[in-house]
């Protein structure tokens, strides 16, 4: 049995990730299971779209999520979607028995992103923080790592997606390429609210740089992120 935990941070293709894997045979697949566990513990209840939905419809308990992720499942492989900054008032452990996977995006192309549901986002909503802490947790605990990056996965998604099966040990499959459009049945609850564009696509799109001038109220944030992100990207499977 393995376990496959992405960590993500927000408006990244952690979607079109759990999209692909969930083309492969052997694989079954989870969106965010501990978003309700996130909200019900954080400010983040009071701006998040649908948080009162998300909390009466999902397990609030995140040990018990744990408890969900270590069990028996249907199939060989089970991949979770995670966003990193979900990790709140959990014991780590669990990761030592997980396969974990790091999925970072540039702050710059990410945060002209976000705000179009996260109006004022701080530093604790966009997970490269929680991210650093994931990783300096799983290297001081011996225990691997895999980075990617969402840019790098858009130029040359069969690559990419090859390397990673390589390095999590699991065989490649060529139909995580392209899925149906459309909603899943795995989408969480909150799908109406963020996942207009990848109910549009069949696969991964091409990468398009965002255009614009980049707001002056989030530069500062961006330059809280940046470092973070670049250690991160330093670290990424290259396209």
């Amino acid at each position: 049995m393995k376990r496959i935990c992405l960590w993500s941070g927000p408006r990244n293709i952690s979607t079109a990730l759990m999209y692909s894997f969930a083309q492969r045979a052997d694989t079954i697949v989870y969106d965010e299971p501990l978003y309700a566990h996130y909200l019900s513990k954080t400010p983040a209840k009071e701006y998040h779209p649908g948080a009162a939905e998300i909390i009466a419809d999902q397990e609030n308990d995140g040990n018990k999520v744990v408890e969900m992720m270590m069990g028996v499942q249907s199939k060989p492989i089970a991949f979770f979607k995670h966003m990193t900054h979900h990790l709140i008032d959990l014991d780590w452990s669990f990761m030592k028995d997980t396969v974990n996977v790091i999925l970072t995006r540039d702050p710059k192309e990410m945060l002209v992103s976000f705000i179009n549901q996260i109006e004022e986002p701080q530093l604790k909503d966009v997970g490269y923080a929680k991210h650093i802490e994931v990783l300096n947790y799983l290297k001081a605990n011996d225990l691997s790592v895999v980075v990617l990056d969402g840019k790098n996965v858009l130029l040359n998604p069969e690559k990419v997606l090859s390397e990673l099966c390589e390095k999590i040990e699991i065989p490649f499959d060529k139909s995580m390429l392209t899925w149906q459009a459309g909603a899943r049945k795995e989408d969480g609850i909150w799908a109406k609210h963020w996942y207009h564009n990848v109910h549009k696509s069949t696969g991964f799109g091409k990468f398009k740089p965002k255009e614009g001038v980049f707001p002056e109220r989030l530069k500062p944030l961006l330059e809280e992120c940046k470092p973070l992100y670049e250690e991160l990207n330093a670290m990424a499977i290259k396209p």
